[in-house]
Formats: structure tokens, sequence, C-alpha cells
């Protein structure tokens, strides 16, 4: 990636609702070397996609973080296939749960998903629900809720001085 590059994808990241003619006029290039830039950086996968940060509370939704810990049980090839394309089965997706995020990572914890839901019973139904599906495959697992979003997707929450509510 060129800097002209990084400097395109440093405004989308913060910017991304704005139209090419904004993003260039903010980036000091041209539309069209703009636009080249955003297709190349689609075509090598570079960008995933485009997404809006909301205010979970204002949609009366709360946030949580489920830490799962792996047994050393092997897995099988058809659960692999499942982890890794995330499909649940219907109970689980018909509770009402938005996964927004799913990380597999190295460290006390294997999977990472940060999801919101009605309350905290809901999330509760949701993190059972899963290590129950996967059982004898978690070792441990561990809900956090998430009070407040100080920032999301690179971008500082407007009412971030609410903060001091927990403080």
């Amino acid at each position: 990636m060129t800097e002209d590059d990084l400097r395109i994808l440093g405004y989308l990241q913060k910017n991304s609702y704005r139209t090419i003619n904004a993003i260039a006029k903010g980036c000091g290039f041209s539309q069209q070397k703009v636009c080249r830039s955003i297709k190349k950086m689609e075509k090598d996968h570079l960008i995933w996609g485009y997404s809006t940060v909301t205010d979970d509370q204002k949609q009366d939704l709360q946030k949580f973080i489920l830490l799962i810990k792996r047994s050393v049980k092997k897995i099988d090839s058809g659960t692999a296939d499942q982890l890794i394309s995330y499909r649940t089965d219907k109970d689980i997706a018909n509770l009402g749960v938005i996964v927004e995020n799913s990380y597999f990572s190295h460290g006390e914890y294997d999977w990472i998903l940060i999801f919101t839901a009605r309350d905290i019973r809901q999330a509760k139904k949701f993190a059972n629900a899963l290590v129950y599906k996967h059982q004898g495959m978690v070792a441990n697992a561990n809900l956090i809720q998430i009070l407040m979003t100080m920032r999301s997707q690179n971008i500082l929450n407007p009412e971030y001085m609410n903060m001091r509510e927990y403080l």
C-alpha cells in the first residue's frame, strides 16, 4: 500500500458514509484516485465491508463479551467447519442475539464473541446454548457485560462524557 492508500483508508475508517467527492476533498486527492484506491482495497480484501456504529442503549440493547476457553478434546471436521463458518443451529439463532464480532485468539481464551442482547437473561441463554451445543469442547466460558462503549470502529462515542457515571 502506498502512503496515499493509507491516508484514504484512514479517512474511510472514520468516515465511511461519506461520498467519494467528500473523501477526495478530505484527503486532498482527485475522485478518480480515491475511487481506484478503494476498488483496489476491496479487490484485495483489505476492506471487507462497511458498517454503521450504533448506540445500543438507544435501541434498548446491551452489549456483552463471551470468552470461551477450549478443552483439549479434538474437534471433528464437521464441528470445525461449523465454527469456521459460524453457523449456529436454529435454537441459538432464534434467541434474538446479534453477534457483532467473533475472534479466534491465542492466549487464555480461544474464542471471543461480542454481541448484543436485550438483557442479561437473554445473553446468558445465548451463552449457555452455545456452550451446550459444543459440549465437551468448552472448558470454560465467561460472560462480561459492557457498561459503556467509549470507542467503536475507530470512532469516539459522542456520549463519551457519560463515562463519568461509571467512575
